[in-house]
């Protein structure tokens, strides 16, 4: 049965164009004028009530920045100059990929929050048949950040929002002060870690962020971040390809490679270029990958039949950071040379 998940991002309130890109609505719109940043308090003025039931009752509005002056709050004046500088980038695009793939091609001011918001409603888009919830949960790598442990060869991911949430309020008791102030495993703590015969429970409590991602090699939640990997290439670039895990990237095949995340970027950059890598940093390593395109016309011409290797890594606090649009900026496509 297709589940429903992530309703909160406001994917049901999104239009897609004949290409099946997202279109932003007004009521897409509304979904961040509620945000806590802008919705108003019991303190809140009479001039920022009035503008803000006017972006209510007009989401396109144009608005000039005395009325925003006229706001007394200092912190209230600037969230919605934000605000209203990414609702015009974002309805100066054609769509909301087109967004996405435009912050890194010139230097635009976004706030990480609301590209996270971005990349987390372009994925509910493509994970739409909402069958897997392993392919959901390893979704979440993309637009949140991880709290990463290894344990006997365990790799296990926990959101860290949610660790340190629970660990303040308790709601994991002293063991939940433990992950963050000695990094005590997350096989201690009561957090699912989700596998195939478990992913269904991930529906139940898909905004809840509280469910465990193992990432070893053998790992079917291993398999569900490689087919979300290959799912957001085909989605943004219209090609296919295979990705899996593998154990080391040999010599002799290594042409090209990227990293997931900043940490991996600069550790396979100076291995590659010849560079010594301490073996503490090597540790920092949690997953290496072979991506193949299934149409080799589809990547540059002198790269045929290579493979492209790409990489995961978690930093000296044992965080995992990833950065999805190196998938739409680094691979050698033939379209890009």
């Amino acid at each position: 049965m297709k589940a429903d998940f992530w309703s909160g991002c406001g994917y049901n309130l999104l239009l897609r164009n004949a290409d099946g890109r997202l279109i932003v609505t007004d009521d897409y719109l509304r979904v961040y004028y509620a945000r806590p940043e802008l919705a108003p308090g019991a303190d809140s003025s009479a001039h920022e009530l009035e503008l803000h039931a006017s972006l209510l009752d007009s989401p396109r509005r144009a608005v000039d920045d005395r009325k925003i002056a006229m706001i007394e709050d200092d912190d209230t004046r600037e969230n919605y100059r934000v605000m209203l500088r990414f609702r015009d980038q974002l309805l100066r695009a054609t769509s909301l990929e087109a967004f996405y793939c435009g912050l890194f091609q010139r230097d635009v001011e976004v706030p990480p929050l609301f590209v996270d918001l971005i990349v987390q409603v372009i994925l509910r888009s493509i994970l739409d048949a909402g069958e897997d919830g392993l392919q959901a949960r390893a979704a979440e790598l993309f637009f949140r950040r991880q709290r990463v442990n290894i344990d006997n060869g365990a790799i296990r991911l926990a959101d860290e929002e949610t660790v340190e949430m629970h660990a303040v309020s308790g709601g994991l008791g002293p063991l939940g002060t433990l992950i963050i102030e000695a990094r005590t495993p997350l096989r201690a703590v009561e957090l699912d870690v989700l596998d195939a015969k478990t992913q269904a429970n991930y529906w139940d409590r898909d905004e809840r962020f509280d469910t465990v991602l193992s990432l070893n090699r053998s790992h079917s939640g291993c398999a569900a971040f490689c087919r979300v990997l290959e799912a957001w290439v085909r989605h943004f670039h219209r090609t296919s390809v295979a990705i899996e895990p593998v154990a080391e990237i040999p010599d002799e095949h290594w042409v090209w490679h990227l990293g997931l995340d900043a940490e991996a970027s600069m550790i396979l950059n100076r291995i590659y270029n010849g560079e010594k890598v301490d073996a503490d940093r090597m540790k920092r390593v949690i997953g290496l990958y072979r991506l193949e395109f299934k149409n080799s016309s589809d990547m540059r011409p002198e790269l045929f039949g290579k493979p492209v290797f790409l990489g995961l890594a978690v930093t000296s606090d044992n965080l995992l950071r990833m950065k999805p649009q190196n998938l739409l900026m680094n691979l050698p496509l033939a379209n890009s040379a």
